[in-house]
């Protein structure tokens, strides 16, 4: 009898032993994550949304270069240094990678099916290859849209507010854009039912921002809508630029759009997208499959008007439209 206790007793204890032994092992394991942008660090969006997400990752408890140390890496907006990016992170073995823009996404789909990836930005993960599903992704990637409905229609509408006359819209599209052609589809068919016509012109790249919207011009558009793209939001400064020279009033869905020069910007608050990626980051660590996270559609959108930028077109922007703003840029 007291010899069965006693070897009980000793069973109990070399229990005890290893569940702390592997309890101190994950309190002392560092979690590595990299965080891969196709733009700039420099100060602007980048270096703004890349701060959010530390931010969220301090809001969940972390603490930097004690349990989680993150890996940021940044484009400079140049698809040729995607890849080395990639296996530069994939050698440090970071347990998952937090990514920005679509040109990021192509590289790791065909790197890596495995290594669980965090999207901050997407139109549409579906259209992109990303989910199967937005419930359940069924693959490596989850994370955050930017949109949960066509905008379109909105800012068309808020362009005719400003713009009672308006008949001709251009629309600058980025032809290697995936989601590009189905918002065009989408547009076009609201665009017939507000009877208004639409002119298309392309840019992918930097030098071909001022011929198209010198296309758009000689088209006679007498305002531009532009779709999210991670080109377009890395050069909003020029685009907003370029759009004024042209005296075009436009409208994009990033409120830096707004901040950089455009007339307007109707959209989710990308920011927090980049805080709520922590959330995801957390969820995996603690193990998690990005397979069975739903990607997650903002719930809220933002007007924001730039009245400096319309008065240098002339333009009057209605009280009734400046009151639904959420900001004004003056």
């Amino acid at each position: 009898m007291h010899r069965r206790f006693a070897l009980a007793a000793t069973l109990a204890l070399a229990l005890l032993a290893c569940l702390s032994a592997v309890e101190a092992q994950q309190a002392g394991k560092v979690t590595r994550v990299g965080f891969l942008y196709f733009g700039s660090r420099e100060p602007g969006p980048g270096a703004a949304r890349y701060a959010a997400f530390l931010e969220g990752l301090r809001e969940l408890g972390y603490v930097e270069g004690k349990d989680i140390v993150v890996e940021p890496r940044f484009a400079e907006s140049n698809p040729e240094r995607l890849p080395a990016l990639v296996d530069e992170l994939l050698r440090l073995k970071v347990d998952a990678i937090v990514a920005t823009g679509s040109p990021v996404y192509r590289v790791l789909q065909r790197t890596t099916t495995t290594l669980p990836v965090v999207v901050t930005v997407t139109a549409d993960p579906i259209l992109e290859g990303l989910a199967t599903s937005l419930a359940r992704p069924g693959g490596n990637f989850t994370g955050l849209t930017d949109t949960a409905a066509d905008l379109s229609p909105k800012q068309l509408e808020l362009l005719r507010s400003v713009l009672p006359r308006l008949a001709r819209v251009g629309v600058l599209l980025n032809p290697d854009n995936m989601s590009h052609p189905a918002q065009l589809t989408r547009l076009a068919f609201a665009s017939q039912k507000m009877g208004l016509r639409l002119v298309l012109a392309e840019a992918g790249i930097v030098s071909q921002i001022e011929p198209g919207f010198a296309l758009l011009a000689r088209e006679r558009a007498q305002a531009v809508v532009l779709f999210g793209d991670t080109f377009f939001a890395q050069n909003v400064r020029e685009i907003a630029s370029v759009a004024l020279k042209h005296r075009l009033p436009s409208a994009f869905i990033l409120q830096d759009y707004a901040d950089a020069g455009g007339l307007m910007s109707f959209g989710a608050p990308i920011i927090d997208n980049f805080r709520r990626a922590a959330t995801y980051v957390d969820k995996i660590v603690k193990g998690a499959a990005p397979a069975q996270l739903p990607f997650e559609q903002p719930t809220k959108y933002a007007l924001v008007i730039n009245v400096k930028t319309a008065k240098t077109l002339g333009l009057m922007i209605p009280p009734t439209v400046l009151q639904r703003a959420d900001r004004i840029v003056e």
